[in-house]
């Protein structure tokens, strides 16, 4: 690897850039006779750099190989496997709460095996979101997503329809049942993306401003405090 590359910790979540250093990489080849001829098998294990994480990050992708000077593989890869993490889940606080933070780990897990299936945990995680951060319950995912309309600006809202509209192709039935829409792999990696947006916008930055503004009141009680006492501030 002549250059280092972006990556971000999927265990710390910190970006860096990775050298040969904290870099390993093989491709193991076979053929054996079996229908798609030479194939080879790219592993690559990334060590994070962060002395507070080193975690490590194994992944493993199935490739068309072909002979050159060197051998490699070519092509876009046929199959990828995340062998440690078992997925590309992203880290969260734990004051999110553990049900919506389940099926955030699981739509991620499956997002490859089971695009509609991860899309219909997305939408039940939306609704674990909108019924434990806004307070808002009703019999109907749809109308929980309206009621909230008025406290999000309109492009979260659409968004956040969108993933009611997508996640319902695996959440219910089709009134035709030889109507097959598929999900894609990016497109329920596209709804992931969201939930992670709300974890940030909404859970995250109020507890940050909670924090600062309780820093503020701490701060404004310890000069009263001295006021009161006739202490010099330190």
């Amino acid at each position: 690897m002549a250059k280092g590359f972006p990556w971000t910790c999927p265990f710390c979540n910190r970006a860096t850039t990775i050298t040969k250093e904290n870099y390993s990489s093989g491709l193991p080849i076979f053929n054996d006779g079996n229908r798609d001829g030479l194939l080879g098998i790219r592993w690559r294990a990334i060590t994070c750099p962060n002395p507070e994480c080193r975690e490590y990050q194994i992944t493993a992708f199935l490739y068309k190989a072909i002979y050159n000077p060197e051998l490699t593989e070519t092509g876009d890869p046929l199959m990828k496997w995340n062998l440690r993490p078992l997925s590309n889940a992203k880290p969260f606080p734990n004051y999110i709460p553990v049900a919506v933070l389940s099926d955030y780990n699981e739509a991620c897990l499956i997002r490859d095996l089971s695009p509609k299936a991860s899309a219909t945990l997305s939408r039940r995680a939306l609704q674990g979101i909108i019924r434990d951060f806004w307070g808002i319950r009703r019999n109907r995912l749809i109308d929980e997503i309206n009621d909230v309309k008025n406290k999000v600006d309109l492009d979260t809202w659409k968004a956040i329809d969108a993933i009611r509209s997508i996640g319902n192709i695996g959440a219910h039935m089709e009134k035709d049942i030889n109507l097959i829409v598929d999900v894609e792999p990016d497109e329920a990696q596209l709804l992931i993306e969201l939930i992670e947006t709300l974890f940030k916008d909404w859970y995250i930055s109020r507890h940050d401003r909670e924090e600062h503004m309780a820093g503020i009141v701490k701060l404004a009680e310890g000069k009263n405090h001295q006021k009161k006492s006739g202490k010099p501030s330190a």
